[in-house]
């Protein structure tokens, strides 16, 4: 089982990348905010499923691993494929998938190219004490700062290309540590968030 690559982008596609790792080149399908961020020549790691088929062995990437999870459990519902599996990862967020589950809303997986309103019901409901809580309910804003700073400055860090979980961490930390002031400005909370988590590129490396 080849359950995780780190290597030189030789190609990046909108849905695939191909990793040089000791100078063979693995074929890789990812989301497409994996591709957008892949650029040639540059590291990435990523955590991989491996599916086997009398016709053909298939790399699913991921950048972080509990999206890697959240694509294994995807694959135990009836009429999941891998690629199906990897497009509703594509579409939406593990809070979004989390959210809609724990609603047993099947709409937002309807949306999702490739599945079906029955397998997207399948989902809502199969999925069912499966997955954590939506993580940024689980996350408490530090006292003396607003949520809807809090919300803004994680929305423009993973607009930026930082996994959702990482931008709301780090969101969290910059605010314990600020003064009153910046606490309160969302363009100062950005900026100390932004600063402690160094360059952008270092997103696609998680």
């Amino acid at each position: 089982m080849i359950s995780y690559l780190r290597g030189a982008v030789l190609h990046a596609g909108p849905d695939s990348v191909v990793l040089d790792v000791g100078g063979v080149g693995f074929s890789v399908a990812v989301t497409p905010e994996v591709a957008r961020r892949a650029r040639a020549g540059e590291e990435l790691a990523l955590h991989t499923h491996l599916v086997v088929r009398e016709d053909a062995l298939s790399l699913f990437g991921f950048a972080e691993r509990d999206e890697l999870d959240v694509f294994v459990i995807l694959l135990g519902v009836s009429g999941v494929g891998p690629k199906s599996a990897l497009g509703v990862l594509g579409a939406m967020s593990i809070d979004q998938i989390a959210e809609a589950v724990q609603a047993e809303d099947d709409r937002p997986f309807r949306k999702v190219t490739g599945i079906g309103p029955k397998t997207a019901k399948l989902i809502a409901v199969q999925l069912q004490g499966k997955l954590a809580a939506p993580r940024a309910a689980a996350i408490d804003a530090p006292a003396g700062v607003g949520g809807d700073v809090l919300a803004q400055v994680t929305q423009a860090v993973a607009g930026l290309g930082w996994p959702e979980r990482v931008a709301s961490e780090a969101v969290a930390a910059a605010a314990e540590s600020a003064s009153e002031a910046d606490r309160s400005s969302m363009q100062a909370l950005l900026r100390l968030t932004l600063a402690a988590l160094g360059p952008a590129n270092g997103a696609a490396r998680v």
